[in-house]
């Protein structure tokens, strides 16, 4: 069963999207590799990084993990086994954390010259830890370093909340946001989207003279969704995740969903 939506479905932004996240890299990958090949290849790079702000995020998005624990009762005193222990019950810490901070895996696709490895275009998928600080600062960082090294770089955003890595005055506000910026290029291309959008056939540029090869960001997510069958995990009746649309975007969600 299709998604309801044109476009991006917002259902998916809540606790599916890491599968959605790693799901969209591999059929990225699969649906490239036929029209570079012999000569490019189209390689999968995961990053591990701390969240260190996981209460930001919504939904369960790492499973049994404790973000702090204000205790209110003083803990009972240690008892032998037939006579309790002597003296004042022992000192307790006002706050418990967890040892460890979540990691996060992040998939992106690099597509590489298949006889030297060299890195030639990276296509970031915008994840909600790319979009806070610390870790905002540390992909804009990213960035700058594929920017250097004269990679192009095409940024995926189909997440609502957060801060946009990439911001000009002259981007319209919108839900989501793809920029293509070509090897040690001076402007970016830049596809403002709205909810009610169909997400666009992108560009991906290799080396030159080689033309670039075209992606179909919607034929894409199409095939992640009917793959993994995410209407049976999703309550349409429900609103969408946080942030909350405006009402005339509400208005339009709802008539969709009706049909």
């Amino acid at each position: 069963m299709p998604s309801p939506f044109p476009g991006m479905d917002p259902y998916l932004e809540g606790y599916l999207w890491p599968d959605v996240h790693h799901s969209l890299a591999t059929h990225i990958r699969r649906l490239l590799m036929p029209r570079l090949r012999p000569k490019y290849v189209a390689r999968i790079e995961i990053q591990v990084v701390r969240d260190k702000t996981p209460e930001a995020e919504i939904g369960i998005m790492y499973p049994d993990v404790e973000i702090v624990r204000t205790l209110h009762e003083p803990a009972p005193a240690l008892v032998s086994s037939d006579v309790a222990l002597a003296g004042p019950p022992a000192p307790t810490a006002p706050l418990t954390v967890p040892v460890f901070q979540p990691e996060v895996r992040l998939a992106s696709v690099e597509i590489r010259d298949a006889a030297k490895n060299e890195l030639i275009t990276s296509i970031e998928i915008i994840s909600p830890v790319n979009k806070r600080q610390p870790d905002l600062a540390r992909y804009r960082q990213k960035r700058d370093r594929l920017y250097e090294a004269g990679v192009h770089l095409l940024e995926i955003d189909l997440l609502r909340r957060g801060q946009r890595p990439f911001t000009h005055p002259r981007i319209p506000t919108c839900h989501y946001l793809i920029t293509l910026t070509r090897r040690f290029g001076t402007t970016a291309d830049v596809w403002p989207l709205q909810l009610a959008d169909t997400l666009p056939t992108l560009p991906v540029p290799l080396r030159e003279p080689d033309p670039d090869v075209v992606l179909d960001l919607g034929a894409v997510l199409t095939a992640v969704y009917n793959e993994a069958a995410y209407e049976l995990s999703i309550d349409y009746n429900l609103s969408p995740p946080p942030p909350e649309l405006e009402p005339e975007v509400t208005t339009w969600l709802r008539e969709v969903l009706a049909v």
